[in-house]
């Protein structure tokens, strides 16, 4: 499949973009990992094992958490990466008016209605923090925490279920590695 030249510039906004918003932010892990290696990683799954080739859904990828972590207008992104783009956003996007536990309640609820596009962006996004919870995590998530979360992510997955044979397979492994470091 050939690229274009708007489909690197897209890549390369959504990027520069993402950096600059998540710029000061730091994932949760022992190290402080700075936060745009997540979006990162979430993109580069997509297209390495996911097979992903649709330049809005690693695009979208990208930016899968910034308006929910960073100060960032809905509008900016649209006009600068176009109304597809944000809508996967949005639709991959927490309220972070609502209590923690409501968050969670509804990815379960929603994941399995989001669209193709967006259940692979959040099946990535799920692949990569279990990961990180197995391996990385939070210096105060004891066991039990680590356990839990797997457990929900579990159940968000289940909805998803259907879009990406190769990233779901890929999941499958990650979950089997994490409970049984977690045992």
């Amino acid at each position: 499949m050939d690229y274009t030249e708007q489909d690197v510039s897209s890549i390369l906004t959504a990027l520069h973009l993402s950096a600059e918003k998540h710029r000061n932010q730091r994932r949760k892990d022992v190290e402080s990992t700075p936060y745009i290696n997540h979006p990162i990683e979430v993109a580069e799954l997509l297209w390495r094992i996911g097979n992903v080739r649709d330049i809005s859904v690693i695009v979208a990828a990208l930016l899968h958490d910034i308006i929910e972590d960073t100060k960032i207008e809905p509008n900016e992104i649209a006009s600068q990466l176009g109304e597809a783009v944000l809508s996967l956003v949005l639709e991959v996007t927490d309220d972070k008016r609502l209590p923690k536990a409501e968050r969670k309640r509804l990815q379960i609820e929603h994941a399995p209605h989001l669209t193709e596009a967006a259940k692979q962006i959040k099946l990535g996004d799920k692949i990569c923090n279990v990961r990180d919870v197995a391996n990385s995590p939070p210096k105060d998530w004891h066991s039990q925490r680590r356990r839990e979360y797997l457990d929900w992510a579990e159940k968000v997955v289940d909805g998803l279920r259907g879009c990406n044979q190769p990233l779901e397979a890929f999941y499958d492994e990650i979950m089997r590695d994490g409970r049984t470091k977690l045992k």
